[in-house]
């Protein structure tokens, strides 16, 4: 779980319609995803879109893991023993399945389709995370959040909220962060965030507004949309930069699509990303590494997973630097 890659990701921008771009649609960006394995002789596999060279950030958005649907009884399901997290929050999300979730706040609450789990790890946290044994099929989404530095050092802290999902010609929307198509979640964020679930019906096209000054990226979990003038497949996430109030989603199909609408203002600051920490320096991550190998109270304990906690892995021959988005041409 680190940003430092040796392969960058492919960046394609949008399609053009009949040689041009389409007038007036919004410059799409398509980033697509890498394979990672997690775990184990059995590692489950995720779809990694965030982060790359190219797009470091979504706003506040700087992790997006896509998996599934998985069948628990080849892949063994996620076990993901206790480790530890800094400076972000987690975001889980599920298509189908059911997860334990277990922290060191003594949390324990199940992660299911529908439903958001968000855990802050500001200062320091640790979870495990666990597929249940009435778990057949895995499917959904884990993503992080850049806390400012600001709130950097923030309390630990977790919420779970049920969306109560918006029915549009065409769509069905779950606003788990932000506020999209009329409906709002009461769960608080550091930054300005958009986080939903959208749910396109066959051949249905849906234009929402937006906050002009928010960039996006669709990240498409099934089916094939189109987000402006470019044409997305699964696993892929088109990005927009801020400046348009609307995005057009079409659904040019004849089965159900579906995608992850994620949004923010700008993340300014440099990031540096390393294992489950984020920080600002090179020296902020070795601290912490050095913090949880010394199973400092900074990350607490988890109970009740059956097992040992993940030990950090070792540390680049490298400095670790500072990462932003590249600035925009």
């Amino acid at each position: 779980m680190s940003n430092v890659e040796t392969d960058p990701v492919e960046v394609r921008c949008g399609t053009e319609v009949d040689g041009e771009r389409a007038t007036g649609a919004p410059r799409v960006e398509v980033l697509t995803p890498r394979d990672v394995p997690l775990g184990g002789p059995r590692a489950m596999t995720v779809r990694r879109t965030l982060p790359q060279r190219t797009r470091t950030l979504i706003g506040a958005w700087c992790f997006a893991d896509h998996y599934g649907p998985d069948d628990v009884s080849d892949t063994g399901g996620m076990d993901v023993a206790p480790h530890p997290h800094t400076g972000l929050q987690t975001v889980s999300w599920l298509f189908s399945g059911e997860i334990e979730h277990r922290d060191s706040l003594g949390s324990r609450a199940f992660v299911r389709p529908g439903e958001l789990n968000l855990m802050t790890g500001g200062y320091g946290i640790s979870h495990s995370e666990v597929s249940t044994p009435r778990t057949t099929v895995l499917h959904g989404v884990q993503l992080w959040v850049a806390l400012p530095e600001e709130h950097r050092a923030t309390a630990r802290d977790f919420r779970h909220y049920v969306p109560e999902p918006v029915r549009t010609d065409g769509a069905e929307i779950s606003v788990f962060l932000g506020s999209l198509a009329g409906a709002a979640s009461p769960v608080p964020t550091f930054t300005p965030l958009l986080g939903a679930e959208i749910v396109l019906r066959p051949r249905a096209t849906v234009t929402l507004a937006v906050d002009p000054a928010f960039e996006h990226g669709l990240l498409v979990d099934r089916g094939t949309v189109r987000l402006a003038d470019a044409l997305l497949a699964p696993a892929e996430l088109g990005y927009v930069h801020p400046g348009p109030r609307t995005l057009t989603l079409a659904n040019e199909s004849d089965d159900t699509a579906r995608a992850v609408l994620l949004g923010g203002t700008p993340f300014e600051e440099e990031i540096v990303m390393w294992w489950n920490f984020i920080g600002r320096s090179h020296e902020d991550i070795v601290r912490a590494r050095e913090e949880w190998e010394n199973s400092s109270e900074r990350f607490g304990a988890v109970e009740g997973y059956p097992g040992d906690r993940l030990p950090a892995p070792v540390l680049p021959n490298a400095t670790l630097t500072p990462r932003r988005n590249p600035p925009r041409h």
